[in-house]
């Protein structure tokens, strides 16, 4: 409002890149660089780490194999990266600080020593994460140190200095002393330089490797012995150096990692669908991509009219939405309905019974295939459903160039000139798994598409229709968004699970409870009408009495046997 484009800018552009999923500050960064006054040297982070900088530059300049600029900015990230370590490791340097610990608990002279000296340990192993956390985050770059020599030895190889390149792929060896694809590179460097040549690792990571693991062989030692718990910050750290006890916990947590990440094949080649008729259009090989899959057939075609009449009388009634523009463009409208609100519309009469109970049916019978398929024998739960539809606004189509849904990943934040997904708050990181069942194809646009993690390269898209189900896992391997609805209506049921039982969806365990108590009163009512219709048969004289043991009148009784009290419910329809 200052006028003063500049400093305004490079605010929005400091927050943008520590919250990439705030659409209002998307919106503005991107009306910024349409602003002729504004330069591009005005999109500046300033919270940015030096070593960070330099660091994501020289990965943009390795990913453009422009290898030259890639070693100068990389040798200079490593070299802040180090330097702010030490600074790190110095704060390090305090008073003893415990607030867990009881006043009457006090402990002895030797055992306070220990507990501080080891409290400073503890401190500075974190300085590895510490230096390799973006401002705004809260996960670190994995192995930063590490992955420096790595790039670096092969962008020295490109750039052909083969005695740096070798220089570099000894000092990674020190923290993967085993990694064949290493060594077999640092044989190369050496055939090429000849026998007589000296290689060895540059001194200051031979420094930074020696105190790290002397200060980790202290800290084991106290986990074994008096009673501490340490959260290793390195994947490199050597397996003998981790007491026995604390390394049958680690296996076990890398056998849970690697059933979790079982390869997708496997898992569809033994995954058997539950329910006969549906077909799988297209799966992960087809799409490009992993744990992504395409089912057709879910749902017929009345059942998919009766859920969109649903989201009619739904859009009517008012969901807290009340057909308001949506959160993620201005050319679109929004409705919404969750399971419980469905529900509760049904209990005051705005909705038909029976429709609200095909959204419970419908997402349920999702939710089997889609456990069956990527996860059988292990339970996925709801985390949230959601049946949404979009509709264009007349008249502000031309010209659009946003999405109906802007790229983004289910259970973690996109960073795409970081090429990561930071899996912390505010995504929802309990998710594992998604899909979204189509409803209807009337309407133009509206298809979802996957993407790379930078956004931009598209790997597979679908087109919806009725009874057709998407579903994929919810990390960072499954970018996708939804092109703009440019016209008519598309609606969907939205469908989220997690393995995870405190994360499962509340108000769906309460709309099942509703659905419950409808069916009890219903049961009570047709026992009432059949005793009133046996009463009735055996008392009257005029009507004949049937000797031949006919069963109770059908409770699926015809369209208005009952219109004063459920004019809407006992409708025909095909079942599941």
């Amino acid at each position: 409002q200052l006028k003063k484009l500049d400093q305004a800018v490079s605010a929005a552009h400091t927050f943008f890149v520590a919250n990439p999923q705030h659409l209002q500050m998307r919106e503005d960064i991107e009306k910024y660089q349409r602003m002729s006054g504004v330069k591009s040297n005005s999109f500046r982070d300033l919270e940015a780490m030096p070593h960070l900088e330099a660091y994501e530059a020289g990965v943009q300049h390795y990913d453009a194999d422009e290898y030259l600029q890639a070693v100068a900015r990389l040798e200079e990230s490593l070299t802040e990266a180090l330097s702010a370590l030490e600074e790190c490791r110095a704060l390090c340097e305090g008073p003893w600080e415990d607030e867990d610990e009881e006043e009457e608990m006090q402990p002895g002279l030797y055992e306070a020593i220990a507990a501080h000296y080891i409290q400073v340990l503890k401190c500075r192993q974190q300085c590895v994460l510490e230096i390799a956390t973006k401002p705004g985050r809260i996960s670190a770059t994995e192995d930063f140190i590490p992955s420096h020599l790595d790039l670096l030895q092969f962008a020295y190889n490109q750039v052909g200095n083969q005695t740096l390149a070798a220089e570099c792929a000894a000092s990674y060896l020190l923290f993967y002393p085993t990694d064949e694809p290493m060594l077999e590179k640092m044989k190369q460097y050496l055939t090429e330089l000849g026998e007589d040549a000296a290689v060895t690792a540059r001194q200051n990571i031979q420094h930074y490797v020696q105190r790290s693991l002397m200060e980790k062989k202290l800290i084991y030692y106290s986990v074994e012995h008096l009673g501490e718990t340490f959260n290793d910050p390195d994947l490199w750290t050597p397996d003998e150096l981790i007491p026995e006890n604390l390394k049958e916990k680690y296996r076990e947590d890398q056998e849970k990692q690697k059933e979790e990440t079982l390869d997708v094949e496997e898992r569809e080649k033994r995954g058997h669908l539950p329910f006969e008729g549906i077909a799988v259009t297209m799966d992960s090989h087809q799409m490009n991509g992993t744990q992504r899959v395409v089912f057709d057939r879910v749902l017929t075609e009345s059942e998919c009219k009766d859920l969109l009449r649903l989201t009619k009388a739904a859009g009517e009634a008012g969901d807290g939405y009340r057909a308001r523009r949506s959160p993620y463009t201005p050319h679109e409208r929004f409705e919404g309905l969750t399971v419980l609100k469905a529900m509760q519309l049904a209990q005051n009469g705005d909705v038909d019974w029976r429709d609200a109970k095909l959204l419970l049916q419908a997402s349920e019978k999702s939710r089997k295939i889609i456990e069956s398929y990527f996860t059988p024998g292990k339970k996925l739960h709801f985390s949230f459903t959601h049946l949404v539809c979009r509709t264009a606004v007349d008249g502000q189509q031309e010209g659009r160039m946003d999405l109906s849904h802007p790229v983004h990943a289910d259970n973690c934040l996109l960073d795409p000139e970081g090429q990561e997904c930071w899996k912390e708050p505010p995504a929802y990181v309990y998710r594992d798994y998604s899909g979204i069942l189509y409803l209807n194809d009337d309407f133009q646009g509206g298809g979802l598409f996957f993407t790379e993690v930078d956004t931009v390269t598209v790997t597979a898209e679908v087109r919806p229709k009725c009874g057709r189900l998407v579903a994929f896992s919810s990390g960072k391997e499954n970018p996708h968004g939804v092109w703009a609805v440019s016209r008519g209506r598309r609606c969907a049921v939205a469908l989220w699970y997690t393995h995870s039982r405190e994360h499962a969806e509340q108000e769906r365990v309460k709309a099942e409870k509703l659905m419950e108590q409808k069916a009890v009163e219903q049961d009570q009512l047709d026992g009432i009408k059949r005793q009133g219709t046996d009463h009735s048969s055996r008392s009257s004289s005029e009507l004949p009495v049937s000797h031949s043991g006919t069963k109770p009148a059908n409770r699926r009784q015809k369209p208005g046997s009952d219109s004063k009290q459920h004019p809407k419910e006992l409708r025909a329809r095909d079942e599941f």
